[in-house]
């Protein structure tokens, strides 16, 4: 049964020959100095004299990542192929390689060659968050839609001596998933209700695809505590950034997930086939003790995936003292000019010069408003104060490090986007737009979607939220001049319902292909209105443009069924 959308309130085997081997018929000479040979009749193609392919292509499998980069990076400094380096090389030669290459030559580019898997699990969503906020990260996380997280537990941060605070907080999250529980199996009976079965739909599938639509709803309930989990797969180059990102953080929680990243990438890896080599080596030394040995030390010896190349990221002094300076002068532009009320989720923001992007960019991560306000405030303060900004985002940098987030400017689509929590989530997965999210808070108010009025939970739902709302207040004020991160840990509190600012700036590709993407049908009513009002501000802006866009109209009826 349509439903009207929901609305929201507010080759070839390969050779063992050498490389310098030239294969029988190849036809590119590998040596200058070589004679030309006498003509041929040119072969047709197909024919029993066509020489065979030259280029050879295949996989590898069963490598150390960094012995894999160590190889691959020979490329560039040796004649010996891919196989040939792989037998000669040993995980020391590796070590040393890196060591001198990476480390003290700078050929930081060798790590974007070793690639990593890695399982990060029971972490907090707010964590989650921080963690895949790389633009080079490539991972899943758990979906909201179809997991169910009432039994995930969730993330208590470190209240010290002040029992009240945890007390309040705990009560809190208590409450909040007591209610995900409730209100998402009176969600189901309502969905199922309104919403008949096809009769060429299987019962359980028609089941299990309400209660994804349910979840769907419900999950605005969950605290950024909950408890989640991921699996990412990185150079080695992003891990080492990522990692030295995470230690240098403003929350305990990420700093100490950024350790666990560091021992997990030096330290022993997790190997799936463990248990049946195991089996295998000792079937081997019941009929042979030393083969058993032998097959003991080549199966089993412990893999450390980057041993070598994540060991020495640490915290990064340029962002933790830039991010000071750059909060204080926030506090300092912004101290006298209240939130102002937004009058759309979507801002398409004007062409600008630079200098006012990349200084107003700066300071919107270290605030609450909107990037109209603070670009409004710099200019009143003047050019001299705008480029004190700039300065602040650049002293500090060492001679290694990146510049900062905010230096990436000049897109010509730069969207400040307030939106759920949630919703948040799903369009932080957009990899080819720079994002510079601001900090959680509840100032911003909450989304609410229809469906809860039309099942007759919307004052509940509202009484629920406005609880919240005070107790996320009470455990920041209460751990004031006692915690020096109770305004970071109060953040755990906060459910996804309540709205969150972000800069997303691209080019007119990723414009087009986030507004296509998200306005599907099937996707969640939240990012389908943001993307529907992307497309929409550049359709003004640029009305040319616009028949290039092939968007979803997120008024049409909606198929609850499907998925």
């Amino acid at each position: 049964m349509s439903q009207p959308a929901t609305n929201v309130i507010t080759m070839p085997d390969p050779s063992d020959k050498k490389s310098t081997e030239s294969p029988a018929g190849d036809h590119r000479s590998t040596h200058r100095t070589s004679p030309v040979p006498a003509l041929k009749p040119e072969a047709q193609p197909g024919s029993a004299t066509s020489p065979e392919p030259s280029t050879e292509v295949f996989a590898v499998f069963g490598v150390e990542p960094e012995i894999q980069a160590y190889a691959m990076a020979k490329y560039s400094r040796s004649a010996l192929s891919m196989k040939e380096s792989l037998k000669e090389i040993s995980s020391q030669k590796a070590e040393k390689f890196l060591n001198t290459f990476y480390f003290q030559y700078g050929h930081r580019s060798i790590a974007d060659l070793a690639h990593i898997a890695l399982a990060i699990e029971r972490l907090s969503i707010l964590a989650a968050i921080e963690l895949v906020d790389e633009q080079r990260w490539d991972g899943q996380e758990r979906s909201t839609r179809y997991q169910d997280f009432r039994k995930s537990g969730y993330y208590t941060p470190d209240f010290g001596g002040d029992d009240e605070a945890r007390k309040l907080y705990r009560d809190t999250v208590d409450f909040l998933f007591t209610e995900y529980d409730a209100l998402s199996a009176h969600m189901t009976d309502y969905l199922i209700s309104i919403t008949p079965k096809p009769a060429d739909m299987k019962q359980d599938a028609y089941e299990r695809t309400l209660k994804a639509r349910a979840f769907d709803i419900t999950r605005y309930l969950l605290p950024l505590a909950t408890n989640t989990s991921l699996g990412e797969i990185v150079n080695a180059r992003t891990l080492e950034n990522q990692v030295a990102h995470l230690l240098s953080h403003t929350h305990k929680e990420v700093r100490g997930l950024g350790e666990s990243l560091k021992k997990a990438a030096t330290g022993a890896a997790y190997n799936v086939n463990a248990d049946s080599l195991r089996a295998l080596v000792e079937e081997i030394r019941a009929v042979k003790p030393e083969l058993g040995a032998r097959a003991e030390q080549e199966l089993l010896h412990e893999v450390r995936v980057a041993p070598t190349l994540v060991k020495y990221a640490d915290p990064n002094p340029y962002e933790m003292e830039t991010r000071k300076e750059l909060r204080q002068a926030a506090r300092e532009l912004m101290a006298e000019e209240p939130l102002a009320p937004s009058k759309a989720i979507v801002d398409l923001l004007d062409d600008e010069p630079l200098e006012v992007e990349i200084a107003t960019t700066l300071l919107y991560e270290h605030c609450h408003h909107s990037y109209r306000q603070i670009r409004q405030a710099l200019q009143v303060a003047g050019e001299r104060r705008r480029r004190e900004i700039i300065d602040l985002g650049l002293r500090h940098r060492g001679k290694h490090d990146e510049m900062l987030r905010g230096f990436r400017a000049g897109q010509q689509f730069r969207f400040d986007i307030l939106m759920d929590t949630g919703g948040f989530r799903d369009m932080h997965r957009h990899r080819r737009c720079i994002q510079v999210m601001q900090a959680f808070t509840t100032a911003h108010g909450y989304e609410m979607l229809l469906d809860m009025e039309d099942a007759g939970v919307r004052g509940r739902f509202d009484t629920a939220m406005r609880r919240v709302q005070t107790a996320v207040q009470t455990l920041s004020a209460l751990g004031a001049g006692k915690n020096s991160e109770a305004e970071e840990n109060s953040q755990y509190a906060i459910p996804l319902a309540f709205r969150k600012r972000a800069l997303f700036k691209m080019d007119f590709a990723e414009a087009v292909y986030i507004s296509e993407l998200r306005t599907t049908p099937a996707g969640h009513v939240s990012y389908r209105n943001v993307a529907y009002a992307m497309y929409e501000a550049v359709a003004r802006k640029y009305p040319a443009l616009a028949k290039y866009f092939r968007v979803h109209d997120v008024t049409a009826p909606v198929d609850l069924l499907q998925r």
